[in-house]
């Protein structure tokens, strides 16, 4: 992996925990997470007359990821709603990559040599284990935490495929970003009419700043995957759960323990190890 997709992917990361804090620190996180999507619908929709558009093939993908995306967003909120960020974000992120990298040797035909798993190992077990220590960890966040994790990991291998047939990686992503917020939008006017538009009134500019930043998140992540093996940058992105420590002591106030600093210290061995593989 060059170390300019190294970078990319590492901004995409902190990216990816910022729109995840905006949704955290709202009291209504479902329609929140719903209108951060929404946000990333409507960017999509100024910049898709501007690109080319993907191949054919890559369209039942796009139908497929747009569909994971509707339960990404939802189990997102359910999983803040549950339990607390320091819980419920490194399990959603930390289990997915494993996943990935079980499936994208039999599913993708990338194998990864000895070297690549050792970082993905440490990569992993350095993201599980922010979950040490943390409060609020109920059966239900974990739950919906654990059931995203294979959402992600779901997306991910679908995306990775679709991403490389469409030849277009900022085309497809716009597309995916669409048929996934479309959906949650339609369902935020007819069911939380009035409280959706309170909420566009108040916070505007903060939930266009989240959907800029998913949608510049994704497709850094989706271009890298047309660079590097699926595997790989789906372990690097989890990285995100070091700048979501960050954001969560510094903006919603968390207190920053030792085991989360040891896991750190694991997710960055693991980041270097990578970088070399």
């Amino acid at each position: 992996m060059s170390g300019a997709v190294l970078a990319l992917v590492l901004f995409a990361a902190a990216l990816h925990a910022g729109w995840n804090a905006v949704v955290k620190g709202a009291p209504d996180k479902l329609l929140n997470s719903v209108a951060v999507a929404a946000a990333a619908a409507f960017i999509a929709v100024l910049l898709l007359p501007w690109v080319a558009r993907p191949a054919p093939a890559a369209w039942p993908y796009i139908a497929a990821s747009g569909l994971l995306h509707v339960a990404y967003f939802v189990l997102v909120a359910r999983a803040y709603a549950a339990a607390d960020m320091a819980l419920a974000y490194p399990v959603m992120r930390g289990s997915a990559p494993l996943l990935v990298a079980l499936a994208s040797a039999a599913v993708l035909l990338e194998p990864l040599g000895a070297t690549a798993w050792v970082g993905v190992a440490l990569l992993c077990a350095g993201i599980l284990g922010f979950a040490v220590g943390a409060r609020g960890h109920g059966a239900a966040g974990l739950g919906y935490a654990l059931l995203n994790a294979l959402v992600i990991a779901a997306y991910t291998l679908v995306d990775g495929l679709g991403a490389r047939l469409s030849g277009q990686p900022l085309a497809y992503t716009l597309c995916v970003l669409l048929a996934g917020g479309v959906p949650l939008a339609a369902w935020a006017l007819a069911r939380r009419g009035p409280a959706a538009l309170v909420l566009l009134r108040a916070r505007w500019r903060q939930l266009l700043l989240a959907g800029a930043g998913t949608v510049t998140s994704y497709t850094l992540v989706l271009w890298a995957m047309t660079q590097a093996p699926v595997a790989l940058v789906a372990a690097l992105r989890e990285c995100s759960i070091v700048f979501a420590m960050l954001l969560s002591t510094l903006v919603l106030g968390e207190r920053l323990a030792a085991p989360r600093l040891a896991a750190a210290a694991l997710v960055l061995v693991g980041v270097v190890i990578l970088r070399m593989a």
